[in-house]
């Protein structure tokens, strides 16, 4: 089994950056593909950001490109996603995700584990 847990949210003023994280655990994997989903408060979950698991190759939603950088870090079993720039409606749940030999295309839609969730708050 494999446990994802993030951290790093919390309430941040319109324009401020943030850099969450999510750490990986339980069984070792050789290959597998990390991403960032979130949802906001009624409205449906939306893919935001994917790395694959050498960390050369990134995807991203077309509403944080230019504000966000997803990076992962192998050695510390450790993803993150920088947000810059932010907003009122990156006002969200985030969640950590995963995907176990992440092949074909758009790969990062369906994903294997996730995590709980953590909450981040964008308002003045």
């Amino acid at each position: 089994q494999v446990q994802l847990a993030e951290s790093g949210g919390e309430l941040v003023q319109p324009g401020d950056s943030l850099r969450l994280s999510c750490i990986v655990s339980g069984e070792t994997l050789s290959d597998y593909g990390m991403g960032w989903y979130r949802q906001a408060p009624g409205k449906e979950r939306e893919f935001v950001a994917a790395i694959n698991h050498g960390g050369d190759k990134t995807y991203y939603a077309d509403f944080v490109k230019g504000r966000c950088t997803i990076s992962r870090d192998n050695g510390k079993r450790t993803m993150y996603l920088q947000m810059n720039s932010l907003k009122p409606e990156d006002t969200a749940t985030y969640y950590c995700t995963l995907r176990i030999f992440p092949w074909g295309t758009n790969w990062y839609y369906n994903m294997d584990y996730w995590g709980n969730g953590i909450l981040v708050t964008v308002s003045s």
